[in-house]
């Protein structure tokens, strides 16, 4: 048995409000819990983006009803709401911005990017959904403004190898890595359809050897859940996105099984940068136990994410999940939830 701080996802989409039908704020907590993750940060981009304060707040007393784990939250921008920065940068961990098209047609262009990162004065990083072309861009602006920048889910060799530059360079950033990317390739995408359409797409075998093999130089594993169901998923026009809570530690530990990881780079990629990087506080009676050497199969009717399916259905991993406690209180124990809807808490940066 192995015991781990309770772990943190800085990336995940729990939907509410207005797209209850995909995940809601009980299941998701519910999913993390299953996940051994007791924190998890909530990205902006909601059918209404999260992007002015009655918003946030409204979000916030939605969560306070439903969730079981500690739980944060993002703010987000298209560049027409600078002057909600001031009244929201004590309350969120983090602002996301979308220099690429993805679930919820946040998009922003190299003029508003500058202006919002000037607004930007708190002490959270901006994060950046940014790919190919915009990466470039984004870091001429991180380099002219010295804002410290989370860029997410990086896929791909060539966008590891700018931000290693970029890092050696001494720009202010950090990056994330999804379990998706290194574990899927197009190749399995080919094969699951739309249950692997997601951004960033999949890549290459190569891509995903080199983010195994410059592990040391990504910062953070991050879920970036983002639920559909599975109606939408087989619909003409199935949206971008894969759950990801509950697959993410077991897929890890059978990584560390065969070598490619230890139980330290679970442990600083999901737990020491999460914390340092967005200040997130931490208690230290919140942990995990897992068994690592148990084996299992991934099984979707196990699942208690809502959409119910996982792209990685049916995949066999080797170490499970068998205790988590938060605040000193068992909160789940061999595949069931033992806490009561709303025993969570909302979380805030340390000051």
């Amino acid at each position: 048995m192995i015991k781990l701080p309770g772990l943190i996802d800085i990336h995940t989409h729990l939907r509410t409000p207005g797209q209850e039908q995909k995940e809601d704020f009980y299941t998701g907590t519910q999913a993390a819990l299953a996940g051994g993750f007791t924190t998890i940060l909530d990205m902006p981009n909601n059918q209404q983006p999260i992007t002015t304060l009655d918003r946030l707040e409204n979000k916030i007393k939605l969560a306070e009803q439903d969730i079981i784990c500690d739980v944060g939250f993002h703010f987000g921008s298209l560049g027409d709401n600078l002057l909600e920065f001031q009244n929201v940068q004590e309350m969120v961990f983090g602002l996301k911005l979308y220099l690429n098209p993805t679930t919820g047609n946040f998009l922003i262009n190299e003029e508003k990017l500058k202006s919002i990162y000037e607004a930007w004065t708190g002490n959270q990083p901006i994060i950046l959904h940014c790919e190919g072309e915009t990466l470039p861009m984004a870091l001429e602006v991180i380099r002219q403004t010295k804002k410290p920048t989370h860029i997410a889910h990086v896929s791909s060799a060539e966008e590891l190898s700018i931000i290693i530059s970029a890092k050696e360079e001494g720009l202010p950033i950090t990056c994330g890595v999804t379990p998706h990317h290194l574990f899927l390739t197009d190749i399995d995408g080919q094969k699951l359809g739309a249950y692997g359409y997601m951004k960033p797409y999949l890549k290459t075998q190569e891509d995903q050897d080199f983010l195994w093999k410059n592990l040391d130089s990504i910062d953070i594993i991050e879920s970036d859940h983002a639920p559909h169901t599975k109606k939408e998923k087989g619909s003409d026009n199935p949206p971008f996105g894969v759950p990801g809570l509950e697959t993410t530690l077991p897929l890890l530990l059978t990584a560390m099984s065969q070598g490619k990881l230890a139980i330290a780079d679970i442990t600083r990629l999901m737990f020491t940068n999460p914390k340092r990087i967005f200040n997130i506080p931490t208690d230290e009676d919140t942990f995990v136990e897992v068994d690592e050497t148990e084996e299992y199969a991934i099984d979707n009717k196990n699942l208690f994410t809502k959409c119910g399916w996982s792209p990685f259905n049916g995949w066999r991993v080797q170490g499970k999940i068998k205790t988590v406690f938060i605040r000193g209180i068992k909160v789940f124990e061999d595949g069931k939830v033992l806490s009561k809807k709303g025993s969570g808490k909302i979380i805030f940066p340390r000051p």
